[in-house]
């Protein structure tokens, strides 16, 4: 009898992925109720089970979110192998689950990364969202409830039979999602799916298979859960290429992560000369932000100063390359309306600002002019510093077509030779 008891001991000990002592407090069917649903509280949930591979993966990091959120909000794990109730009542369908119970009665899936800053941030933006509710009595649009907005129909349907064609012979970037119909994260990532697949568009392509009934190409993946995802990088490619994708699962996530790899795979953008309405609306429209650069008139810097501006500005544009943003440049003087619209020239060239051609706004080069000054200018501005302005109209402005600059120096106009012999001196004498 007392080596069943120890034996029995033994076996639970063995089980726990938590100890006593840490941060992550142990939640039962006895008492959960107690300390989650009936208390105003926010709690961060995971249930798992102690077999699990991923569970076990997962255990430094959600111990040390707990720790960070200790005081602040609570953070619990249900062993649902031990607790089946619990993990039925709340639609649990794979391991390890993480539900965040602002609503006690049917709480939110947590979709980000499994990483203790990840469930930080999202922890915090719930307890703000919680917050502002209880003092508007307005629900926030924040929070971990947002409602997506993709088409499905960008989601690229993959099989056993156009899996090689569509992925692996084409040059293209690849997301893929290998799910089963009746799997609750699978119907979860959905609209989030659909959400980044219209955002991506374009830059990289995003496919699902359905894993239940394209066995052999799941097989061939060692797709052991779902929803799996797969990444597969541009350019040349063979079933040894995909690797796994391990961010989080909300369409700002999945966005983010495309958005590195595309960059990655893209050349640095090309430093355009503004001489038509094209230039502009290609380098503004078709980007985040475009970068305007007003160099001095030809007259007044010749090709050899020019050609540095252009070379320090090419370095820049490799440098920020990541941002995908648009490059342009201008002659002093040659596009009135653009530099009236961004207030360039006021401080005298060369000048620079940026634009955001969506919102209309743009943020003038105040410092210097140099790869230091502009380079520490647009750090500021991809982290959110900065001022900035209302574009002057309200749309892009009129630009004058004209004709792409030789590459060489500039001429004053030749003197027009006067014939004095005929003028009489007594007349410009009068004249004066």
């Amino acid at each position: 009898m007392y080596l069943l008891i120890c034996f029995a001991f033994l076996f639970k000990a063995g089980h726990a992925l938590y100890p006593s002592n840490s941060d992550v407090i142990d939640l039962t069917e006895r008492n959960f109720d107690e300390l989650v649903t009936k208390s105003d509280s926010l709690w961060i949930v995971e249930f798992y089970a102690p077999w699990c591979g991923h569970c076990q993966q997962f255990v430094p990091e959600y111990a040390k979110a707990a720790k960070a959120l200790k005081g602040i909000v609570k953070v619990g794990g249900v062993d649902a192998d031990q607790h089946k109730g619990l993990a039925a009542r709340f639609s649990v369908q794979g391991f390890p689950t993480v539900k965040i119970f602002d609503k006690k009665s049917s709480p939110t899936d947590y979709q980000g990364a499994r990483q203790a800053r990840a469930i930080v941030d999202q922890a915090l933006e719930t307890l703000k969202s919680k917050a502002y509710t209880q003092l508007t009595g307005k629900p926030s649009s924040g929070g971990s409830g947002g409602k997506t907005k993709g088409n499905p129909a960008d989601v690229i349907e993959l099989t056993d039979a156009n899996f090689d064609k569509l992925v692996l012979n084409s040059e293209d970037i690849w997301l893929v999602e290998f799910y089963a119909p009746w799997c609750g994260h699978c119907k979860n990532l959905a609209p989030h799916w659909a959400d980044a697949a219209t955002q991506l568009k374009g830059k990289v392509k995003l496919g699902a298979l359905d894993a239940t009934v394209h066995q052999r190409k799941a097989s061939e993946y060692n797709v052991r859960g779902y929803p799996s995802i797969k990444y597969f990088a541009g350019g040349k490619k063979d079933s040894s290429s995909a690797e796994d994708y391990s961010g989080g699962r909300t369409a700002s996530d999945i966005v983010a992560f495309a958005l590195e790899k595309h960059a990655e795979n893209v050349p640095a953008p090309e430093l355009v000369q503004v001489t038509s309405t094209s230039v502009v609306k290609s380098a503004c429209e078709e980007h985040p932000l475009c970068i305007v650069a007003v160099l001095p008139h030809i007259l007044d810097c010749q090709s050899e100063c020019r050609n540095n501006y252009i070379k320090m500005l090419t370095s820049l544009g490799e440098k920020f390359k990541k941002k995908l943003w648009g490059w342009v440049w201008s002659e002093a003087g040659a596009q009135p309306d653009l530099e009236a619209a961004l207030d360039i020239g006021g401080f005298g060239y060369p000048a620079l600002a940026v634009l955001n051609a969506k919102k209309m706004k743009y943020s003038i080069l105040r410092g210097s002019f140099s790869e230091s000054g502009i380079s520490e200018f647009l750090r500021d501005l991809s982290f959110g510093r900065g001022t900035t302005a209302p574009v002057k109209g309200a749309k892009l402005p009129d630009i004058n077509s004209i004709d792409p600059w030789d590459g060489k120096d500039g001429e004053l106009p030749p003197e027009e030779d006067i014939d004095l012999s005929d003028v009489e001196l007594d007349d410009i004498k009068q004249d004066l």
